[in-house]
């Protein structure tokens, strides 16, 4: 993390805590991490580098009345790994830049949670924290933003640009949890605040699909991938848009998290179409692919198919009870 020439009391006591408690680099591909100007990376051999951002903003990705310490520095940096996984990648080293207010700073508790979630997960996924930034918050808030490189096979790595008429569609694990999870957080934010990682928290503690992502692309199975953090209806428009094409879903196909349970019976579809941050992959692949029913013990569902787009059909519909009904994107857009 850069250096701004603050007492030790402050910025470098925290970026000393946070290099102690990453340890030094044990991946060959970082050869210099946290406490230079710039960190060192080594590419390998015959691949690309890949490039994530990610944003995660209180009162807009979480609140520190809701969610744990330990919860937000995990969603910060599983953010930033889903987006890996979706093209396929391996991840190379994160980068870290937090804008604290100085109660925040200060609070050795939270931080540490903070950490203790971010760095859990990063060892989980095998992936440095390797710099960053720290500055003081220009509000009461805590700003994250999270970098994370990664790398695959020159050419090889998943886009949302390969989807053809005729090739099926495809999702990792359960849609709706995280939407479920967040509807009965909001209801009762201190029932969650002992929740763990180990803990089936689907919103709390998102698991990144790298090693599925990583599985499509060594055994060429998907011919396009995205991961569904905005919700399986824009991500789908997404896909459909990069592809040229249009999509035909089965609603008795799409797999329910079973957290949506909760949720009154109207309120159980939106979820499962429209809520966001399920960070599971959603891919297609050709009609005669042999797609297993499970990668890397998650398992995979066939939702539906990708058809021509035509300017007389919708770009998305779904088949429910044997009638075709039109469904547009309503997850999550920034902006709007």
């Amino acid at each position: 993390m850069a250096n701004h020439k603050k007492s030790q009391s402050g910025e470098l006591a925290l970026i000393a805590r946070l290099r102690a408690l990453a340890g030094a680099p044990k991946d060959g591909h970082v050869r210099l991490g946290i406490g230079d100007d710039c960190a060192i990376l080594r590419a390998p051999a015959g691949h690309e580098l890949l490039v994530t951002t990610d944003f995660s903003l209180e009162g807009r990705h979480f609140r520190r009345t809701w969610h744990s310490p330990q919860s937000i520095g995990h969603r910060t940096l599983a953010r930033g790994l889903s987006d890996l996984a979706a093209m396929g990648a391996r991840p190379l080293a994160a980068f870290l830049s937090l804008a604290l207010p100085k109660a925040v700073a200060r609070d050795a508790r939270w931080m540490d949670g903070f950490f203790a979630g971010l760095l859990a997960l990063s060892a989980e996924a095998k992936v440095p924290l390797s710099g960053g930034d720290t500055a003081e918050a220009p509000g009461a808030e805590v700003l994250a933003d999270i970098v994370v490189i990664g790398s695959a096979p020159a050419g090889r790595a998943l886009t949302r640009s390969g989807a053809r008429p005729g090739d099926a569609i495809y999702c990792t694990g359960a849609l709706g949890g995280a939407a479920a999870e967040l509807a009965e957080l909001s209801k009762a934010p201190a029932r969650f605040r002992r929740a763990q990682a180990e803990d089936e928290h689907p919103h709390l503690f998102p698991q990144p699909r790298l090693a599925v992502g990583a599985a499509l692309l060594r055994r060429k199975l998907a011919t396009a991938c995205i991961d569904i953090s905005d919700g399986l209806s824009t991500d789908l428009n997404h896909l459909c848009e990069a592809s040229g094409v249009a999509a035909e879903l089965d609603a008795v196909l799409l797999p329910a998290h079973p957290l949506t349970a909760m949720l009154a019976p109207a309120q159980q579809m939106a979820a499962i179409l429209h809520g966001g941050e399920d960070y599971e992959l959603l891919f297609t692949a050709r009609p005669n692919a042999k797609i297993p029913r499970s990668l890397a013990g998650v398992p995979i569902t066939r939702i539906g198919r990708i058809v021509p787009a035509r300017k007389s059909r919708p770009r998305m519909t779904i088949v429910a009870e044997g009638t075709r009904f039109e469904f547009q994107p309503h997850g999550w857009e920034h902006l709007q």
